[in-house]
């Protein structure tokens, strides 16, 4: 095993006495996904953590722990990208098209501000794509957090209200874009970083 969230991941669906596809099958991933996370190659956002938990009846607490560890450490020579927002569908479908468009980053979800924030303390983030409305704050002022912690975080705001746009460029974001993302509006966003970033079209 190349990292320990992979060790742990093997261990807990040994003892649910699951092979690798009916993982897969019960939180709706192909078995190669498995595989390349009990391998180490990769590691799963927040949102599919949580899924493969419940999947395999373990608190999602060690889960998560060991994610963040083995990231941090097979991570540093991938940008850190991540998506936040609060509605899981819309997550899900911003991380699914922000991992098939930007092969060269390692893309992270997050359905939290505070896990936001808690992962960006551990791995300096190199670009976010946030929601403007997260659950009790915004993602204004999400964005103001993640710029204390590292002020070159490229930020990019996701909205389905285009009335947001004057507010979202008084934070010191890169751009913003009305939902729902696809790929030609990323690869436009990329050519208008605050702080310009190679290597994550692949």
């Amino acid at each position: 095993m190349k990292n320990s969230f992979a060790e742990i991941l093997r261990k807990y669906r040994l003892q649910s006495g699951l092979s690798q596809q009916e993982l897969a099958n019960r939180i709706f991933v192909e078995r190669s996904s498995v595989a390349s996370w009990e391998t180490g190659r990769r590691i799963p956002d927040v949102t599919m953590i949580l899924r493969i938990a419940e999947a395999l009846d373990v608190s999602p607490d060690s889960l998560l722990e060991q994610a963040a560890v083995s990231s941090a450490e097979t991570g540093s020579e991938r940008p850190a990208v991540l998506a936040a927002d609060d509605e899981p569908i819309a997550l899900e479908g911003a991380v699914s098209i922000l991992r098939a468009t930007l092969t060269g980053a390692d893309v992270t979800g997050f359905g939290k501000p505070s896990d936001v924030l808690a992962f960006a303390r551990k791995k300096p983030v190199a670009l976010a794509f946030l929601d403007i409305e997260l659950e009790r704050t915004s993602g204004l002022l999400l964005c103001e957090e993640l710029l204390k912690i590292h002020p070159k975080t490229n930020v990019i705001f996701l909205t389905a209200y285009a009335d947001y746009a004057l507010d979202a460029w008084s934070t010191g974001a890169s751009g913003f874009v009305v939902k729902p993302l696809t790929a030609d509006m990323i690869r436009a966003q990329l050519s208008r970083l605050r702080y310009p970033m190679g290597g994550l079209v692949r």
